[in-house]
């Protein structure tokens, strides 16, 4: 079955930078997109950014500017570089695969990212 790990999650000081990766594996024969999502407590979960298999990358007005996110589909991962964090980023982020178009169906357990002083 695909399964989706994330890593890199912790803690960080406001203004510092975080990278967290996540890797695919399973039966995969092709990848159409992959993703970063967050919830905080008490919120719902919100998009990050995502890359598709053109190398085409969308990027929430929230993080624009501050996380890039990168792919390599060869390795079937996919890295989310965050810096210049704010405590306002402080939630559990979930990766997330689209294989074949239909959306994100497959899921990652979540990496707990906590900006703090």
């Amino acid at each position: 079955q695909v399964q989706l790990v994330e890593s890199g999650g912790g803690l960080v000081q406001p203004g510092g930078s975080l990278t967290l990766s996540c890797a695919a594996s399973g039966p995969i024969f092709r990848v159409n997109a992959m993703g970063w999502y967050r919830q905080a407590p008490g919120k719902e979960r919100e998009f990050v950014a995502s890359v598709n298999s053109d190398a085409n990358t969308n990027i929430a007005d929230a993080v624009k500017g501050r996380f890039t996110i990168s792919r390599d589909y060869a390795k079937k991962t996919v890295s989310l570089q965050m810096t210049s964090l704010t405590p306002d980023d402080t939630a559990v982020y979930y990766c997330a695969a689209d294989l074949d178009g239909g959306g994100y169906a497959y899921w990652g357990q979540g990496t707990q990212v906590t900006v703090s002083s």
